[in-house]
């Protein structure tokens, strides 16, 4: 796709009033918001599918007469209570972890990177462990409030971590500070679920991912972290597009480097550990889909991280379905089904001559 690029305002004449932003010529943009719509249509589609389709057969006709007339039968009662929830549900934690990857992989300039290198799955992993373990807690909602305890920690920590010394908190050091957390973490948690049998086999059945059993309340506690966190990402895609460009340059531009890094950090814990809260672990989401955003829109950022939080829900709750119509009469967790669909889609963006930010 033909793009170029074009300074803010003020920045011709060396005045550093803004970031560069890359700019499309119209045709380019026409596709792209003609894209953006079918992607519009397609989520559109398969939520409606969504509440269609579960173990309880009921008539297509008879479904979209109960989202508009509810009548307190029992089929209302199973598409008002529990279908439509679960598709909310695999809206809003789709949107949060392709923007978050699409963020994670913008802030390392990282074409690998995914949410899961700033310690928040593992950190939310280990609220969870912390929550059943010693506390005893046993219901998905008691989970959430940890798990996002969690992910906020370990957050927090890995940017200290990336931050100590002189230095300042760069993506390398990002990264490496991620992993140390991880493995951390990771340790902590195995460990303590060896030793409890009775933890482990009630976190087995969070860790592997589902939008099964999660209802309304956990929709609306998780919908103002996952709200915040949009709107930042939107808010930053200017400042990334500068850095993008290298520091220098972005710095050159106005843009401050430190105040944009942390703003996309506390972006990526709220929208990653929001979603890992509410419906557990759940991969491959966060690393394919920016590589397919930015393979349709280009380079720009704002462009990316729409697309991004659009395809990532429409790949969820498609996988969702077919989680229930491959396990039918029970269902496959959206997890598990992620992994094989994901996979192999990554698999092939790798095996393109360059896997690059574009």
């Amino acid at each position: 796709m033909s793009v170029e690029t074009r300074a803010a305002p003020g920045t011709e004449t060396g005045d550093p009033a803004g970031p560069v932003v890359p700019t499309a010529r119209p045709a380019a943009v026409a596709l792209r918001n003609l894209g953006l719509l079918v992607t519009v249509g397609a989520l559109v589609l398969v939520s409606l599918v969504s509440v269609w389709v579960g173990t309880r057969g009921i008539p297509f006709t008879s479904v979209w007469q109960l989202l508009w007339s509810p009548d307190g039968s029992e089929a209302s009662v199973i598409v008002h209570d529990y279908r439509i929830p679960r598709t909310v549900l695999g809206l809003l934690v789709g949107m949060a972890l392709g923007l978050s990857g699409a963020l994670m992989q913008a802030l390392t300039r990282n074409p690998l990177a995914d949410p899961g290198l700033l310690g928040v799955n593992l950190g939310a992993s280990a609220g969870v462990v912390v929550a059943i373990a010693f506390l005893g807690v046993a219901a998905p909602l008691g989970y959430v409030w940890f798990a996002l305890a969690g992910a906020a920690a370990a957050s927090v920590g890995v940017f200290l971590l990336g931050s100590s010394g002189r230095k300042l908190a760069t993506p390398d050091r990002l990264v490496v500070a991620g992993a140390a957390v991880t493995a951390v973490l990771y340790a902590f948690n195995w460990g303590v679920l060896l030793f409890d049998p009775e933890a482990f086999d009630q976190f087995r059945y969070w860790t592997v991912g589902s939008l099964a059993g999660r209802y309304g309340d956990i929709v609306l506690l998780m919908l103002p972290f996952v709200v915040v966190g949009l709107v930042l990402a939107f808010v930053l895609a200017p400042s990334l597009n500068a850095l993008a460009m290298g520091e220098q340059m972005g710095r050159a531009l106005g843009v401050h480097v430190g105040r944009t890094r942390v703003l996309a950090a506390v972006a990526v814990m709220l929208l990653c550990g929001a979603a890992t809260a509410a419906a557990g672990p759940i991969g491959f989401v966060g690393l394919a889909v920016p590589h397919v955003a930015r393979f349709v829109a280009g380079a720009d950022q704002r462009w990316v991280f729409a697309y991004s939080a659009l395809l990532a829900p429409v790949l969820l709750i498609g996988s969702d379905v077919l989680g229930r119509v491959l396990g039918a009469p029970g269902e496959v967790q959206v997890g598990i089904v992620t992994a094989f669909l994901g996979a192999p889609l990554f698999i092939a963006l790798c095996r393109r001559r360059k896997l690059v930010m574009l």
